[in-house]
């Protein structure tokens, strides 16, 4: 919970992000849901990801792997797939969906790599991967892979190498990184 004060200015402490943050919610039953599935209980694990998704509107399969400090903020709309991978420290924006492009039962979702964030509604489809502390800005559709410390922007995706002292927050809010 620490993590989502420090990432969300808007917080009033550890009460108020434990009982109203559909994020947090929809990530602690994602871990729930997760040991089940790894355990070979698919269709509990399935089937809680769905009530899980009614109540927060956070679609998360349980195959998905999710590291640490993961944050979504606001929520509303998030679909991660099946065969995401999701660094440590990464941060979602509503709207993102981390979707598929293919039928093939293998990899067929993004890999978010250590400290990425993603901007609200964006798009990251396929078997991409995106590097580290890397920025998606807002509504982008990323469809090839990027590397550590880029911005990618627009439809489909630009990428840029990003200056290491660029503020990730203040790029996602940076009207020439919009669509």
């Amino acid at each position: 919970m620490r993590d989502a004060a420090i990432r969300d200015p808007a917080a009033r402490g550890a009460v108020e992000i434990a009982l109203l943050y559909p994020g947090l919610h929809a990530i602690w039953a994602h871990r729930v849901w997760h040991a089940l599935w790894r355990r070979g209980v698919r269709f509990p694990a399935r089937a809680g990801s769905q009530l899980t998704r009614w109540l927060t509107g956070i679609e998360i399969h349980p195959g998905a792997r999710i590291g640490r400090r993961f944050f979504i903020d606001h929520g509303a709309g998030v679909v991660i797939g099946e065969t995401a991978e999701i660094g440590d420290d990464v941060m979602l924006y509503h709207g993102v969906t981390l979707g598929g492009t293919s039928l093939d039962a293998g990899k067929r979702h993004p890999t978010l790599r250590d400290g990425v964030v993603v901007g609200a509604g964006a798009k990251v489809l396929g078997p991409v991967e995106v590097g580290a502390r890397s920025a998606i800005g807002a509504n982008a559709v990323v469809t090839r892979d990027a590397p550590a410390d880029s911005v990618l922007v627009g439809i489909p995706a630009r990428v840029r190498r990003r200056d290491r002292s660029e503020d990730l927050r203040g790029l996602l809010s940076a009207p020439e990184y919009q669509i």
